[in-house]
C-alpha cells in the first residue's frame, strides 16, 4: 500500500450512527410490532436504517429478519461475503440462494427461513412489504400468499414514523451534509457564465467539490458503510426552460439574463441535505427582482409557520395565503415542502392535505416556488430542523440576489468552463 492508501486508510470516516443506536431501532421497531413477531425487511432503506447496510437493489431479493436479538439475512449468493464483512450491526446468520430466478424461486427460501422462526404455525410476521418489491423485472409471490396460516402485518407505517424525527447523530450527519452541499455550490456557481452548458458545468463542479471534500476532511472511506456522493445539477432550469418545475437535462446553455434554478446535494452516510438556488446571468431586470423578491418571502413565510405542535399543512396554508395576497397564486405549481434524510423526498409533505403534527427534530425542505411561463422559475430550496421553539436552517449558503447574480463579462470565468 503506498502512503496515500494508508492515510486514507488511517484517517476512515468513523460512522455517526452507532450499532447501539441501531439496536436501539430495532429495539423500538419491535415493541412497535410486538415481542413475540418476527420482523421480515425487504426495502433497502429499511435495512440501512436498522442495520447500517447498504447494497444495490436488483431483481434479486434480500431480506432481513429480525427476531428480538436475533438477525438472520437471506441473499443471493453474490452478496454472502459482502453482507458479513459490511454490515454495522452484524447478523447472527446468513442464508444465501444461488440466484434469481434459479431453479427454485429465492422467495421459497424466505418461507422456509421464517418457518424456523415459527411462521406459518401459528406466529404472526410484521413486514415493510408483502413480498420483495423489487426492481429490474423481478416477479414474485406476496408473502401472505406463500404463508397463508400466517398473519402478515405492513409495518411500514412504523418505519416511517420512526425515521421522521432525527436523532442528534443523524443531525450531526445532516449537519456536515450541508456544510458540504454549501460547498459544492460554491463551485457550481462560479462556473456559471454566459455560454456555459450545463452538463459540463454541473460534471466540472462535482469533480471540484467532491476533490476538495476530501482533501479538506483528510478522511477516507469506511468499508462497508456508506460516506459521500455529490449530486451537482442544473437539470435545464435555465431560462424560460425554469418555468417547469421538474425540468430534465437538455444540455441547454446559459444566456445573459437568463434566470437559473441549481441544486447541490451531497449524501453524508446515506443522508442529505437539499439545497437549491435561484441565480441571474448579468444585471437582474426589475421583473426579475419582484419575482426573486417574492419568492424569498414565501420561504421566509414557510419557515415561521414551520413549528412545533402546528400541522404540516398549517405551513403550505400559510404560504399558499401569501401568493393569495400578492396575486401570484396563478404561478403556483407545488407544495411548500418535504420530509427528508435518507430520501430527498421522505414523509411528512408540507402540504394542505397532510396534518400531522410537526414535532422538534424533524428535518423539512422549505421550497415554495414561483414559476412564470416565458420568464423562468424562482425557488429556493433549504433543509429546516425543527428547534423546540421554532427551526433553523442547517446550511448557510447566501439567498439574497446581490450574492446569486452571476458575472457574465468575466473572461477568467468563461475560459474556466471551456478549459
Amino acid at each position: 500500500m503506498n502512503d496515500a492508501g494508508r492515510n486514507m486508510s488511517d484517517h476512515a470516516v468513523q460512522p455517526q450512527v452507532t450499532p447501539a443506536e441501531y439496536a436501539q431501532r430495532r429495539g423500538r421497531l419491535i415493541e412497535a410490532v410486538g415481542d413475540d413477531t418476527p420482523i421480515l425487511l425487504f426495502r433497502p432503506l429499511s435495512i440501512h436504517y436498522f442495520l447500517g447496510f447498504q447494497f444495490a437493489a436488483t431483481e434479486r431479493p434480500l431480506g432481513i429478519i429480525v427476531d428480538g436479538t436475533d438477525l438472520v439475512a437471506i441473499v443471493p449468493r453474490l452478496e454472502q461475503e459482502f453482507i458479513a464483512d459490511s454490515s454495522i450491526s452484524r447478523v447472527r446468520r446468513v442464508v444465501s440462494y444461488d440466484d434469481y430466478p434459479g431453479t427454485r424461486h429465492p422467495m421459497e427460501v424466505v418461507r422456509d427461513v421464517l418457518s424456523e422462526h415459527g411462521v406459518g404455525s401459528g406466529k404472526a410476521v410484521a413486514t415493510d412489504s408483502d413480498g420483495y418489491p423489487g426492481p429490474s423485472g423481478y416477479r414474485g409471490p406476496k408473502l401472505s400468499d406463500l404463508i397463508p396460516d400466517a398473519t402478515v402485518s405492513n409495518c411500514l407505517d412504523v418505519i416511517e414514523a420512526m425515521r421522521r424525527r432525527k436523532s442528534p447523530a443523524e443531525v450531526a450527519i445532516l449537519r456536515r451534509s450541508a456544510t458540504y452541499s454549501d460547498l459544492a455550490h460554491a463551485k457550481l456557481q462560479q462556473l456559471c457564465t454566459d455560454g456555459a452548458n450545463e452538463t459540463d458545468v454541473a460534471l466540472q463542479a462535482q469533480h471540484l467539490a467532491v476533490s476538495e471534500i476530501i482533501a479538506e476532511a483528510s478522511h477516507g472511506y469506511l468499508a462497508g458503510h456508506p460516506w459521500l456522493t455529490a449530486l451537482v445539477t442544473l437539470r435545464s432550469q435555465i431560462g424560460p426552460n425554469g418555468a417547469y418545475p421538474h425540468a430534465t437535462n437538455r444540455n441547454l446553455r446559459m444566456r445573459r439574463g437568463d434566470v437559473v434554478v441549481t441544486a447541490a446535494m451531497v449524501y453524508v452516510e446515506g443522508y442529505t441535505v437539499e439545497l437549491e438556488r435561484t441565480m441571474v446571468l448579468g444585471q437582474p431586470t426589475t421583473e426579475q427582482r419582484r419575482f426573486f423578491s417574492l419568492m424569498l418571502g414565501a420561504q421566509e413565510t414557510g419557515l415561521d409557520a414551520l413549528r412545533p405542535g402546528r400541522r404540516c399543512s398549517d405551513v403550505d396554508r400559510a404560504v399558499r395565503d401569501y401568493f393569495d395576497r400578492h396575486d401570484i397564486s396563478r404561478y403556483w405549481r407545488h407544495h411548500t415542502g418535504h420530509g427528508l434524510g435518507l430520501e430527498v423526498h421522505e414523509s411528512p409533505f408540507l402540504d394542505v392535505g397532510d396534518d400531522t403534527i410537526i414535532e422538534e427534530g424533524m428535518v423539512f425542505s422549505i421550497e415554495p416556488g414561483i414559476y412564470v411561463p416565458g420568464l423562468g422559475g424562482f425557488r429556493h430550496s433549504d433543509t429546516a430542523l425543527v428547534g423546540v421553539e421554532r427551526s433553523e436552517f442547517l446550511g448557510s449558503y447566501p439567498r439574497d440576489l446581490a450574492a446569486l447574480t452571476c458575472p457574465v463579462d468575466d473572461d477568467q470565468l468563461a475560459r474556466a468552463v471551456v478549459a
